[in-house]
This record gives structure tokens, C-alpha cells and sequence, in this order.
């Protein structure tokens, strides 16, 4: 039965493989797959990388029109999210504001 510190060796060993085998296959995989975007016209964008993954998140939100207001400072709130110190703890009817 192997020791500790020698299956730790051999642990070291294979990792040290498998990065090697990883590092040769790179470069090949990479040329491969350039090749074939190159041969049906694939882009970046087609694939969900780089920048275009973020597009999405990116997009303009539309606002939500306020359905309360501050009758003291003037402030509005939506109703949505964590509540001003202003309508908190209050009743929110007399806050509403008349469309």
C-alpha cells in the first residue's frame, strides 16, 4: 500500500501530465474551431461570448411611474422596492397621488 506523501507525489505527477496534455491539445482544438467559424460563418455573437453575453443586462429598463408623493418635499416613489422614510409606517391612501 502506497503512503500518503507518495500518492501526493503521484498526484503531483498526473496534474503535471494532464496540464501538458491540456497545453499540446490547446492549439490544436483552437485552430479547429477557428476553422470551422471561419468555414460557416459563425461569429463571437452567434456563440454567446465576449460582449454579447451582456447585451441583455444592458438594455434600458423602462420607469415606473410614481404612485405616491412626499406632499412636504415632493418626492416621489413608485410603490416598488424599500419604502422612503417619508411614507414608511404610514398609511400609504392619503400618500397617493390623484391621476
Amino acid at each position: 500500500m502506497s503512503s500518503y506523501k507518495e500518492l501526493l507525489a503521484q498526484r503531483e505527477k498526473l496534474e503535471k501530465q494532464i496540464e501538458e496534455a491540456k497545453a499540446r491539445e490547446y492549439a490544436e482544438v483552437l485552430g479547429e474551431i477557428k476553422q470551422k467559424m471561419a468555414d460557416y460563418g459563425i461569429t463571437l455573437a452567434e456563440l454567446g461570448g465576449g460582449r454579447a453575453k451582456h447585451a441583455k443586462a444592458a438594455r434600458p429598463r423602462a420607469g415606473v411611474a410614481p404612485k405616491y408623493r412626499d406632499p412636504d418635499s415632493g418626492s416621489t416613489w413608485s410603490g416598488r422596492g424599500k419604502p422612503p422614510r417619508w411614507i414608511a409606517g404610514q398609511d400609504r391612501e392619503k400618500f397617493l397621488i390623484d391621476n
